[in-house]
C-alpha cells in the first residue's frame, strides 16, 4: 500500500514538474549584464520522448537583423556532454565573460560583436539529456546514443516551432562542432526523412554547418600524425618510421607491433606540452587565471548561482552542480562514422559549410579534408584564399554536393580561437555570398 502511494505521488510529482517545465519565458535581465539585455531572450524546456521524459533546455535569441526572415538554428555543442550554453558565451552567441580572477561575486557578461545572431535565430539547446541543464523524469530511461539524439533534436525542433509558428518558413539549418559535428549530419538526415511523412508540418530544412567535426574517432585521430609532421611539432624521422612501422593506423595499434607502439609513445611525449585544440597555446592549469581554460570556469560560477538559476527560470531540484563539459554525461556513440550521412544529406541537395581552425590538433584540418574527398564529389570552385581586408583569413574550396569547405587561419577546435573572422566566414556562406 506505502509503496503504491509512493508511486502516485511521484507520478504527480513528474506531472507538475513536465506541465511547469514545458514552456518558454521571455527573459530581460541577467545576474552580471548590467541592464536589460541588448537582444530577445527565450529560456525554457521541451519535452521529448516515451511521456516527454527528457526535458530539453534551451536558450532562444533572436535575430538582431530580420527575425521574421533571417534563417533559424539550431546549435549543438559537441562533448558528448557539453552545454550549449559554451557556444552561446564562449563562440558565436551575444554575451561572453570578462576575464578577470574571480572573486566570489557573479562574474561579469558583456556584449561581443561578433554573434551570428546579428544575421540569425539560434537555438542554444543542452543534449544529450543529463547536458547542462536538461534531464529526464526517468531515472530509469536508456543512456542516449548518438542514433538516439538524431531523433530528439528531430522531437524538439518540430516540438519547439510548434509552440513558435511564425519561424516554420525561416530557412532552417542544424548547426555545431566537435562532437557535435558527428551526430548533426544524422539529425539533418532524420529531419529530412521526417519531412515526408504524411500529415507532419514540413521544416523549411535548407542544410547544416559543422566546425571541426568528428567523422570517425579512429580516422580523426590517425589524422594528428601527419598534422603533427606538417606543423613541426614531430620529427621527419619519427613520421617516416611511424609510417613505415604504423602503417596509418596510429589510434588502434595491434598490440604485437612493439615497434609502433613504441613509435606512438614518443609522438605522445613530442606533444604533451601542447595545448591539442590550439597548438599555439601551452598546457597550463585551468584553475590560474593567466590559462586560458580558465574562462571556462566563469561560466560554471555563474550557472551555479541561484540567482541566475532564477533568472532562467530552471526547474528547482533537476540539476545539481552545473558544468560546462560533464564528461560523466553517458551515450552510446552508435554512429562510428557519419560519412553516410554526409552521403545521403548531398543526394537530398542540402547546402553545408565545414569549419576548420588550421591549428587544431584534436580534429585536424587534414583528416577532415580526407573523408571530404572521399564522397567523390567534383569541386566546382578550387582551393583559394579568403580575403577580410585584404588579408588572408584562411583558404576554401567547393564541391558539386553544395558542400564548402573552409579553414580559418590561426584557428584552433572551436570558434572561440577567431570569433570575428569566424563570425565573417559564417555570414557571408549563410547570406550565399562568396567566402
Amino acid at each position: 500500500m506505502a509503496s503504491w502511494i509512493f508511486k502516485l505521488l511521484l507520478l504527480q510529482f513528474v506531472l507538475v514538474l513536465i506541465q511547469h517545465a514545458d514552456s518558454g519565458s521571455i527573459i530581460r535581465y541577467l545576474p552580471g549584464f548590467e541592464g536589460p539585455l541588448p537582444f530577445e531572450l527565450e529560456t525554457g524546456y521541451i519535452g521529448v520522448g516515451e511521456e516527454d521524459e527528457d526535458q530539453m533546455f534551451y536558450y532562444f535569441i533572436k535575430s538582431e537583423s530580420n527575425p521574421d526572415e533571417d534563417p533559424l538554428l539550431v546549435w549543438l555543442t559537441g562533448g558528448p556532454g557539453c552545454s550549449s550554453f559554451s557556444g552561446l558565451v564562449y563562440e558565436n552567441g551575444p554575451l561572453a565573460f570578462k576575464v578577470e580572477t574571480y572573486n566570489g561575486s557573479i562574474p561579469t557578461l558583456v556584449s561581443t560583436t561578433y554573434s551570428w545572431t546579428k544575421v540569425a535565430n539560434i537555438i542554444y539547446l543542452d543534449q544529450p539529456v543529463g547536458t547542462g541543464f536538461s534531464y529526464s523524469t526517468n531515472p530509469l530511461a536508456d543512456i542516449p546514443s548518438d542514433t538516439g539524439s538524431a531523433k530528439r533534436v528531430n522531437e524538439f525542433v518540430r516540438k519547439w516551432l510548434a509552440k513558435h509558428p511564425e519561424y516554420f518558413s525561416n530557412p532552417f539549418y542544424v548547426t555545431g562542432n566537435s562532437y557535435s559535428g558527428k551526430v548533426i549530419p544524422a539529425i539533418v538526415q532524420e529531419i529530412s526523412n521526417g519531412n515526408y511523412i504524411c500529415c507532419k508540418p514540413q521544416l523549411n530544412l535548407q542544410g547544416y554547418v559543422i566546425g571541426n567535426p568528428v567523422t570517425d574517432s579512429a580516422h580523426d585521430k590517425d589524422s594528428r600524425i601527419p598534422f603533427a609532421h606538417g606543423a613541426a611539432l614531430i620529427s621527419d624521422e619519427l613520421f617516416e618510421s611511424m609510417k613505415r612501422s604504423c602503417k596509418g593506423s596510429y589510434s588502434i595499434v595491434d598490440p604485437l607491433n612493439t615497434e609502433c607502439l613504441k613509435l606512438v609513445e614518443d609522438y605522445h611525449k613530442c606533444v604533451s606540452g601542447i595545448y591539442e585544440e590550439l597548438i599555439l597555446k601551452p598546457q597550463c592549469e585551468t584553475t590560474s587565471p593567466d590559462c586560458y581554460t580558465y574562462r571556462y570556469l566563469l561560466s560554471e560560477y555563474w550557472a551555479n548561482n541561484e540567482s541566475v538559476r532564477r533568472a532562467l527560470k530552471i526547474v528547482k531540484g533537476t540539476k545539481g552542480k552545473w558544468e560546462r563539459c560533464d564528461w560523466s554525461v553517458l551515450c552510446n556513440k552508435d554512429i562510428k562514422s557519419s560519412i553516410p550521412y554526409h552521403m545521403y544529406n548531398s543526394i537530398k541537395g542540402y547546402r553545408s559549410l565545414v569549419i576548420s581552425g588550421d591549428h587544431d590538433l584534436t580534429i585536424p584540418f587534414v583528416g577532415t579534408q580526407a573523408w571530404i574527398r572521399s564522397l567523390n564529389y567534383s569541386i566546382t570552385e578550387k582551393w583559394r584564399p579568403w580575403m577580410i581586408l585584404d588579408q588572408v583569413a584562411g583558404y576554401t574550396k567547393t564541391y558539386a554536393n553544395k558542400m564548402t569547405f573552409a579553414t580559418v587561419k590561426g584557428g584552433g577546435h572551436t570558434l572561440e580561437y577567431k570569433p570575428e573572422e569566424n563570425s565573417i566566414l559564417f555570414k557571408r556562406w549563410i547570406s550565399g555570398q562568396p567566402l
